[in-house]
This record gives C-alpha cells, structure tokens and sequence, in this order.
C-alpha cells in the first residue's frame, strides 16, 4: 500500500492547548473541565479519520517564573491540569476507532502502577491506548511529588530505561491464550502462561505476577518525544510513534534520520516507528479566510505566556535575568528540563550566550509562530512536502482554538490530502496498531540486542 500519513490531535486536559491564548479566543468553548468538552474533539478527531488523540501533561502549573504562580493563574497559562488518563475515559465512551494516547512520567510515579493503568485503558477500548513516555521537565513537580528538586536530564533517562523494562516485563507476562473462563470445569487461566517478573535493578523492584491480561493489540503502543541526545537515543530504543517538533523540512529531514539510526543502533526495525511532526495550522476554505483567522490569533499572546513556558520547560527562572542580559554559558548548562528548547534557540539565533529576548524570539514558546495559514491547497502543499521528502511519517495538529481548530482542519485539510492520496480513507482496523500499520508484539519482542546502525 502506499505510504500514508499518520495523524495525530495535541490535547491538554486544561484550559488551554499547548498555545497558551488559546482560551483567549472568542470561538473557544469555556468549558474545559466538562466531559462534554473532550468528547466533542474526539468526535470531531474520528469523523476526521486521525489515529490518535493525545494528551500533553505536568504535574505541576507552570510556576518557575519568578517562582510563582500568581501569572499562571492570573493569565490562565496552563494553570488547570487534570488527569489525562481519565478524562480520555470519557472520549473512549463516545468513539470506536480513535486511539487514546496519555503521557504519564516515569519519574514520579511506580512501574507497576503506570502498567495497570495503561493496561486498563487498553482492555476498556478494545486495544487502542497509546503511552507517552516522558522524565518530566523541573523542580515544581518535584516539589508536588515529595522531592526537593527534579533528577539531572541523562539520570532521569537512565531511570525511565529500567522504568520501560518493568512495564513492558508486565506487559508481557500475560502470554496469549492465558485466558480460560470454562464455567463447567472451574478453570478461569492457564497459571502455566501467567509469570512473574520479579526484577531487581538499580532503581526498581517489582515482584508481579500482573494483574491484567494481554489486549487486542498486545499492549499499549510507546510513545516518545526525546529531543535532546540522550532523549533521541531513548526514542530509538523504546518508541513506536515518535513526536518531533521540526521547525523546517533540512532540520526535520535530520531529526527523522538520526531517530532512526538510534533504532538501527539499539536493535530495532527503524520501519516499525513513526515519526509525527508537530504543526499548527490555521485553515479556511480559502487562503484569505485563513488570514482573517489568523490575524485574530495573532493578538491574543501575551510576552508572560513564553516567559512562563520557557521557565517551565528549561527548569531556569528567567525571571532573574534583563530582557536583553545575556545568558552566561554557566547558566545555559545549568538548564534542565526540555533541552531541545535551549539547543534550538543557541542553533536558530546563532549566538553563544543569548538573552531572554532570544529565547522568546526564537524558541516559539507561547507563541503563535510557524503556524501554516491557508487554504485547502496551501496547507496540504505543506504537509505533502514535509512528508514526501521524509521529514516525517505524519504530523500531531495543534489547535489555536478549541473545538474550532480541529474542526477547520477536518472539513478543510482532510479531504483534500485523501484526494491525494496522502491520507487513509478510513481505518484500517479496530485497534490503534492496526490503524497505523504496527505489528502486533509479541511477548519479549522489545528485548533487542544493539548493533552498528548502518551508514
């Protein structure tokens, strides 16, 4: 078949989406803390064919500006964060194909615990829950789990490599055709084809056995979102759908080769991963209504949203720092959190030491830049020469405003890329892997060894 794109709506369970004006907008409903809200996106999402919704997450509102809330909560940054994992529970009931994808961080919560609810999930919709595995990003969720700060960026990945073996350990010690339930003979399982894992390593202990049988799909699709080094060679080892957040087709183009050779490097078939580019874009039926929309989005950011977010993200409170005072190289290297932000500003604005204004320049935290504005056509120009030209597998849409956005993007974009070609016309089965092309796993099948990635 030829290949298709695959696609992917950006969720948050909070007031906002990941542009942080987005409830600023007059078209966006008000009430994001009803079930209501969530299952008319993942209406919208499913009458659009995408594989998946997903859910972003913190454990913390954004709070490392200035080391205070007060602007979050003032400006409605992100400051409403629920449950991901229960409020896509609500979608699930109302939807029979869409995939439901929720980050979950291995940093502060138990492997066993992460399993069963993923596993639960799961079993719930039929096969289509998706895992986003994510270390978590600054010391306010530190801080809210218990611990003073947040685990240096390569430990934390350290961490979350064992954190992966135990789930998937649990994962996979339910084997096929465990399941008996044979009411005249008594005789619910198999116990010959339930183990328990009993695992000892450096950061976890995890006796087992499992608590919930195999799905549908086997388990949970992986999810990964690493843009630094080290978080580029954990989505090579663990993730099946990667996101990416390229700002152009020669950078995407080298992210989307170097992922995959950390597949290759670990072991891995680089084919059995997809890699979705996270795009916003602003549609209308035509280019010039597009425009209207988007001279409208362009007024509701305000500079605290990108403080806010770049202080979040980066673990740093820039704050401390002038608008136009460089960053010494001691306090870049002292950053932690999403890395990818600082190297891309450092990168883009070409500069050794930049200033907070930079950073807000150039890294497009709570703002509204690199939106694709346009019509039918010029938006499906765009993705059709990010994905042609192997810059990535598909794309996760961000939404400007919500339910709209996504709605715009459906009875827009849609139709025009399955008239292409570029997009299914429908889905290719019940369960989230079927949807996307991914083999169903079998038991132990993550236990690769390493090998040379070829040139």
């Amino acid at each position: 078949m030829t290949r298709q794109m695959a696609m992917v709506g950006f969720l948050q369970a909070q007031n906002c989406t990941n542009l942080p004006c987005s409830w600023r907008h007059p078209d966006s409903r008000d009430d994001s803390m009803s079930a209501d809200y969530y299952q008319e996106i993942a209406r919208i999402l499913e009458a659009g064919k995408f594989h998946m919704a997903f859910f972003d997450d913190r454990l913390a509102m954004p709070d490392r500006y200035g080391n205070d809330h007060a602007h979050t909560v003032e400006y409605g940054i992100r400051c409403v964060k629920m449950d991901p994992l229960i409020v896509l529970t609500t979608m699930g009931m109302v939807t029979d194909k869409l995939g439901l994808a929720s980050t979950c961080s291995t940093t502060y919560f138990e492997p066993f615990d992460v399993a069963r609810r993923f596993a639960t999930l799961d079993l719930m919709t039929g096969g289509r829950a998706a895992w986003n595995v994510v270390t978590s990003v600054n010391d306010g969720e530190a801080l809210n789990m218990g611990k003073e700060t947040h685990l240096a960026h390569d430990l934390r990945y350290d961490r979350a490599d064992e954190f992966m073996e135990v789930v998937l350990g649990h994962w996979d010690s339910w084997e096929d055709g465990a399941l008996i339930i044979d009411k005249a003979s008594g005789r619910f399982a198999d116990p010959t084809k339930v183990k328990r894992l009993d695992h000892d390593g450096r950061f976890f202990k995890s006796r087992g056995p499992f608590t919930v049988p195999r799905s549908p799909q086997g388990h949970p699709v992986v999810i990964q979102a690493g843009a630094s080094g080290r978080g580029q060679r954990f989505a090579g080892r663990w993730g099946e759908v990667i996101f990416t957040a390229a700002r152009n087709l020669a950078s995407a183009k080298q992210g989307y080769d170097a992922i995959r050779n950390e597949a290759a490097k670990s072991g891995r078939d680089p084919d059995q991963m997809l890699l979705c580019n996270l795009t916003t874009p602003v549609c209308g039926a035509t280019k010039s209504e597009a425009e209207d929309k988007m001279a409208l989005i362009e007024k509701l950011p305000l500079q605290i949203d990108a403080l806010s977010l770049l202080a979040e993200g980066l673990n740093f409170d820039f704050a401390a720092k002038g608008m136009d005072e460089p960053l010494t190289s001691e306090e870049l290297a002292g950053m932690q959190g999403m890395l990818g932000i600082r190297d891309g500003v450092l990168r883009t604005s070409g500069k050794a030491n930049p200033t907070t204004r930079d950073f807000i320049a150039f890294s497009g935290r709570g703002q509204t830049q690199d939106v694709i504005v346009g019509g039918p056509k010029e938006i499906a120009d765009k993705l059709e020469e990010m994905f042609v030209n192997r810059g990535c597998d598909g794309f996760v849409i961000a939404a400007t405003y919500v339910p709209g956005s996504y709605a715009d993007f459906v009875r827009h974009v849609v139709p025009e890329l399955q008239r292409r070609g570029l997009f299914h016309q429908d889905y290719a089965g019940k369960t989230l892997r079927e949807s996307l092309g991914l083999p169903r796993p079998a038991a132990g099948a993550w236990k690769t060894q390493p090998r040379v990635a070829a040139e």
